[in-house]
């Protein structure tokens, strides 16, 4: 239980709190900004719709906690101009990050070229806020897609490579996110690892710490290099360092 603890501490300050769901109103964002301020310590960051930037930035100016958002977003086809546009207000609004879905599409139709190029626009608009490119290793499927994608993505100038949207039926899975870091580690980049979708439970959060030790090196797996998407994983691990029992896991994204 002890290391059960120590797993969900780390996590924790690894999370990246989300609602990205259709409906989320100003009012949810408020109840995750304080939700994001727990106990034993603040999360990592808070994720959230762009028109809710400035609303977060606001509400946690006082604390540690990042606000990250998203575009392209989630099918990763949006119009080019739509997407800089969307990053440039976002990072004006006060995001620190900026999630973006590569063109994944392109990449499965032998246009793997889209997806550096995409990164790279978003990198330049986004200037100082950091940047995760999201792969949707689902669709991608194989390990060779994944590394592909990968390269493509840290070639662009991207700050952390991301699993998944949640959105779709496969997200993130201890397979992809082996790929992922054992590409990092081969390209020798100072590029961070973040895991997206389905992550519910401490022990889920567990098997990705333990990956991230074994291939990056104890240490290596914090907030700077290291997160989790999730939003019904923090209750578990709330559970966890309180001595309790973890709470049946929903749908969260």
């Amino acid at each position: 239980m002890d290391d059960l603890k120590q797993d969900a501490a780390r996590a924790l300050a690894c999370l990246d709190l989300t609602d990205l769901s259709d409906g989320c109103t100003a009012q949810d964002v408020s109840e995750l900004c304080a939700r994001a301020q727990t106990r034993f310590g603040p999360v990592a960051a808070v994720c959230i719709w762009p028109q809710f930037v400035a609303q977060a930035v606001r509400a946690l100016s006082a604390t540690p906690i990042k606000v990250a958002t998203v575009v392209n977003f989630p099918q990763g086809d949006h119009p080019a101009g739509e997407v800089i546009a969307l990053t440039q207000k976002a990072c004006e609004d006060g995001a620190d990050e900026v999630d973006m879905v590569i063109p994944w599409k392109a990449l499965l139709e032998g246009h793997p070229e889209n997806v550096s190029a995409r990164v790279a626009r978003v990198k330049r608009a986004a200037d100082r806020s950091k940047v995760k490119a999201i792969l949707e290793t689902g669709m991608l499927m194989t390990p060779e897609l994944i590394a592909q994608a990968t390269h493509g993505a840290i070639d662009g100038g991207a700050d952390f490579v991301k699993t998944s949207t949640g959105k779709v039926p496969i997200n993130a899975t201890p397979g992809a996110a082996r790929v992922i870091l054992e590409t990092i580690k081969e390209m020798g980049e100072d590029v961070g690892f973040k895991a997206a979708g389905g992550v519910k439970t401490t022990e889920d959060a567990a098997e990705y710490l333990a990956i991230a030790d074994e291939i990056m090196g104890p240490g290596w797996a914090v907030p700077s290099h290291f997160r989790f998407g999730a939003s019904s994983v923090l209750d578990a691990l709330l559970a966890t360092l309180g001595g309790q029992a973890a709470p049946e896991t929903g749908k969260g994204y």
